[in-house]
């Protein structure tokens, strides 16, 4: 079964996002049997979902740490963000990286879909 989650866009950035070529069209999350992957514009990720150590629920944020693609300095998580309200964190196992070009791996994928508990939810069930 396919799960697909679209992400939350706060109006108060929609300019921003579409600068950046990140849409609704071009923004998602899918879950299914065997894998994990994700949509921000241009930025592709995609992994084994045996590879999800754990999923929760966080927020909400400082704009300057949760919108658009980021990478944390502190423990170089990765964040595809369209809210500051809710994300859902989601750590991995091996460290994983982005297409279509990235500069280092990332342990963890911070979104900011519509349905942040039930994404968190179907991903712990899955361990």
């Amino acid at each position: 079964m396919t799960s697909t989650f679209s992400f939350r866009f706060d109006d108060r950035y929609s300019g921003l996002f579409r600068l950046g070529g990140i849409t609704p069209a071009r923004a998602r999350l899918t879950v299914d049997d065997e894998h994990l992957s994700a949509r921000f514009g241009i930025f592709t990720l995609h992994t084994p979902l045996s590879n999800v150590a754990e999923a929760s629920v966080t927020g909400p944020h400082q704009p300057l740490r949760a919108l658009g693609v980021r990478t944390s300095l502190t423990d170089r998580g990765l964040t595809f963000g369209t809210s500051v309200e809710r994300m859902t964190c989601i750590r991995f196992h091996t460290p994983v990286r982005i297409k279509p070009f990235d500069i280092m791996a990332h342990p963890g994928l911070s979104v900011s879909v519509d349905h942040p508990e039930q994404l968190a939810a179907l991903l712990n069930g899955h361990r």
